[in-house]
C-alpha cells in the first residue's frame, strides 16, 4: 500500500510541514522526515502515489549523504525507518543549487526558445539537447514556498541579500565539491550524472548540505554506455530520472501551466513508475532494493520513529 500522507503527532513535536513529497515533523532540534510515495511535477502533487517510491528515495539519499561526509557536514543523524530520515533542524537558504553538466531539461527549452543565458550564465552557440557543458554550471533558483521555483543569478542573490556573498561563495564550493563526487561514483556505475540540486541551511554559523540529495527527484542519470553513439544519430538518450514522468504528463496536454488539467495516470504507468525508481536505486547503487513491505506503513513508521525517539531523548 502506498503512502499518501502521514499525520503522526511523535512526543515533543512542536511543528508539522507537509511538502511536496515529504512530512517533516520537528521534534526539539531534530528534524523527522518522512518520505512520502507522493511524486510532484512542474511543481505540483500527481493524484497517485507510487508505491516504494519513498523507500527509494530516502535510502538513496541516504547512500550519498554517508558517501559525501566528508566533503561538507550534512544535517543526517540516523534512518530508523526505511521512510524516514531523522537530523539536525537548520535554517534553510531559500535558494536551490542546480548544477548542471549538459544541456537538458529546463536548460535546454529555454536554449531552444532562442535564450543563450540561463541565470546569468552564458550558453554556448551551435549546442545539441544533451550535449556536455564546457564545464559543469550552477543554474541558482529561489525556493518557493508554493508555486514554481524561478531561476535567479549569483548577482541577484546576493544583491537581494537572499544570501550574503561571504557564504554563497562555500555553497558553490560545496556543490561543485558534491557534483563532482556524485560524477564520479555515477561513473563507477556506467552512468553520466546529468545534473541535479543541492539544498542548504545553516545551524550555529555552519552551513549543511539538507535534504537529500542525487535521487531521481533532484537528479538526472544518463546511460554511458551508447551515450556518444546515441547522440551523434541525434538519438534521444537513454536516461534515469522521473523525466518519463515529465515526458508522459507533456503527451497527455499538462505541463502545470494555468487551465490545464491534471491526467490521471493508469495503474499500468504507476506500477512502470515503481519499476523505474527501484531500476535506478540499484542501478546507481550498485546494491539490490529490499523492499519493506508492511501492512500498515503508516503504524511501522510510527512505532520505529517513536523507539528511536524514546531510545535518543
Amino acid at each position: 500500500m502506498a503512502i499518501a500522507e502521514t499525520k503522526f503527532n511523535f512526543p515533543g513535536q512542536t511543528n508539522f510541514y507537509r511538502g511536496k513529497v515529504r512530512d517533516v515533523y520537528t521534534v526539539n532540534d531534530k528534524l523527522i522526515m518522512v518520505a512520502s510515495d507522493r511524486i510532484s511535477a512542474f511543481d505540483h502533487v500527481l493524484p497517485k502515489p507510487i508505491p516504494f517510491k519513498g523507500q527509494v528515495l530516502n535510502q538513496l539519499a541516504t547512500h550519498f549523504l554517508n558517501a559525501t561526509s566528508d566533503i561538507c557536514p550534512n544535517w543526517l543523524s540516523a534512518t530508523p525507518d526505511p521512510n524516514v530520515a531523522i537530523g539536525v533542524a537548520c535554517k534553510p537558504f531559500k535558494v536551490e543549487m542546480v548544477i548542471r553538466a549538459y544541456l537538458v531539461g529546463h536548460a535546454w527549452r529555454e536554449y531552444k526558445a532562442g535564450r543563450r543565458t540561463i541565470c546569468g550564465v552564458p550558453m554556448p552557440e551551435g549546442m545539441k539537447e544533451n550535449d556536455p557543458f564546457p564545464s559543469p554550471i550552477i543554474t541558482p533558483a529561489t525556493k518557493a514556498e508554493e508555486g514554481h521555483d524561478e531561476d535567479i543569478s549569483r548577482e541577484d542573490i546576493i544583491a537581494q541579500n537572499i544570501v550574503s556573498a561571504e557564504d554563497y561563495a562555500i555553497l558553490e564550493k560545496y556543490t561543485y565539491a558534491l557534483f563532482e563526487r556524485g560524477t564520479k561514483m555515477a561513473a563507477e556505475q556506467g552512468l553520466i550524472l546529468v545534473d541535479t540540486k543541492y539544498e542548504f541551511g545553516k545551524k550555529d554559523g555552519e552551513i549543511y548540505l539538507i535534504d537529500e540529495i542525487h535521487t531521481p527527484d533532484s537528479s538526472r542519470y544518463f546511460y554511458k554506455e551508447g551515450y556518444e553513439e546515441r547522440q551523434q544519430a541525434g538519438e534521444r538518450q537513454k536516461q534515469l530520472s522521473k523525466e518519463f514522468v515529465r515526458e508522459w504528463l507533456m503527451a497527455h496536454g499538462f505541463q502545470g501551466l494555468e487551465g490545464q488539467m491534471m491526467p490521471i495516470m493508469p495503474d499500468s504507468f504507476v506500477d512502470e513508475i515503481t519499476d523505474r525508481y527501484v531500476e535506478l536505486f540499484e542501478k546507481v547503487t550498485g546494491k539490490a532494493f529490499d523492499k519493506e513491505e508492511s501492512e500498515d506503513e503508516n503504524e511501522r513508521i510510527r512505532t520505529n520513529v517513536t523507539q528511536w525517539l524514546t531510545n535518543n531523548s
